[in-house]
């Protein structure tokens, strides 16, 4: 059985120690937290697709500073590569777009939120870098 793969980009957005998460706000896995990003358009870069989603979703601009890990995932319906990028706000602040809620946070704070399965590994590795 061929499984579809979706590949994705998300945005470990920075500001100082805390890290923007984000809530879910439909479909089979609302009410879970995530980092914020989504799919890669056709033609589109991994850092233009960021730029984008990360426009669509929270209404800020961002800056893709640097690659941190790229994670896969098997959900039942697919397999997930999602692309980790480490950002920064260049310019706005955060307006819930499509999320049902959104909030910063520090490293210290990951273990009280009920993560979506694929950033568990993105948790994992954050916690070891920063931690």
């Amino acid at each position: 059985m061929d499984r579809r793969i979706i590949e994705v980009v998300a945005a470990v957005i920075f500001d100082g120690p805390k890290i923007l998460v984000t809530q879910r706000g439909s479909g089979s896995m609302a009410g879970r937290w995530e980092f914020p990003g989504g799919k890669i358009e056709p033609g589109e870069t991994k850092q233009q697709a960021l730029k984008r989603e990360i426009m669509e979703e929270l209404g800020i601009i961002i800056s893709a500073d640097s690659f941190l890990l790229t994670i896969e995932y098997d959900y039942p319906e697919f397999h997930l590569v999602m692309h980790c990028y480490k950002c920064t706000i260049l310019f706005g602040a955060p307006r819930l777009l499509t999320h049902s809620a959104a909030k910063w946070v520090t490293p210290q704070e990951f273990e009280e939120i009920n993560w979506l399965p694929a950033d568990i590994q993105v948790v994992d590795y954050l916690k070891k870098q920063l931690l």
